[in-house]
């Protein structure tokens, strides 16, 4: 017997793309360009002091080139302008969203299926606001959605892994939980709150920070690609 369904959300990073490969890439890209334009150290102790900034004050955080030179210490840009190293970093890092930033073919593909079906098809995004709009923007998948239906915590004012973030979307998409689906890569902020307001939920466990973490309760479903989303939509949910 299958189940009814009405909607399915998404997470976006490390679920619609990589969000962890895409950022080492970027990042990489940074620091290769900051010792073109001049600066002074090796390479592997500044991909460090970025890893550990952004560890420290967050990937949202303004200043994460500005703060490496601060950490490698004034000899690290002798004799250049430290701002023309800075913006070096900032260009190649804005370099590698433009060329890398796609979402898997799999995802294309499953998303271009559920848009011609009569699902509801949203975001539920937690981070900054315009960072995951533009994301969305970037990925070229908002044609697949509800535009209704896009929720960033930072509008909402609730954030992961508070439950009351998902109770709120159900609130103003007038939906109710057990006819829901979420899928998301992190047990603890996706699942486990989702789980715990009576969603159906999707973990996939395909590359990402949080594959190897296990959260507090078992998702319904548990993927490695969203065809397998696919088929679980159509053999339990009969979604066609």
């Amino acid at each position: 017997m299958t189940q009814a369904l009405d909607a399915i959300f998404f997470d976006i990073d490390d679920t619609l793309f990589s969000t962890t490969v895409f950022a080492d890439k970027a990042r990489r890209a940074a620091i290769d360009a900051m010792m073109r334009a001049g600066l002074q150290a090796d390479r592997q102790d500044a991909m460090r002091e970025l890893e550990d900034v952004i560890a420290e004050f967050s990937s949202n955080y303004g200043g994460h080139f500005d703060k490496v030179l601060d950490r490698l210490g004034p000899e690290s840009f002798d004799g250049h302008n430290r701002a023309v190293i800075v913006a070096a970093g900032v260009v190649a890092y804005h370099a590698t969203k433009w060329r890398e930033l796609k979402v898997y073919d799999d995802v294309y593909e499953v998303l271009n299926w559920l848009a011609k079906t009569q699902l509801v098809r949203g975001i539920i995004s937690a981070g900054i606001t315009i960072k995951q709009a533009e994301k969305l923007v970037r990925l070229e998948v908002l044609e697949f959605l509800t535009p209704s239906a896009i929720f960033f915590t930072d509008q909402v004012g609730f954030s992961k892994p508070n439950p009351k973030l998902y109770r709120r979307v159900l609130q103003r998409m007038h939906l109710t939980a057990q006819r829901c689906l979420y899928v998301g890569d992190n047990p603890t902020h996706d699942i486990d709150p989702c789980n715990a307001e009576g969603w159906s939920t999707v973990r996939i466990r395909r590359s990402g920070r949080h594959a190897q973490e296990e959260g507090a309760s078992k998702p319904k479903h548990e993927i490695r690609d969203f065809f397998e989303l696919r088929r679980i939509l159509q053999d339990d949910y009969g979604i066609r």
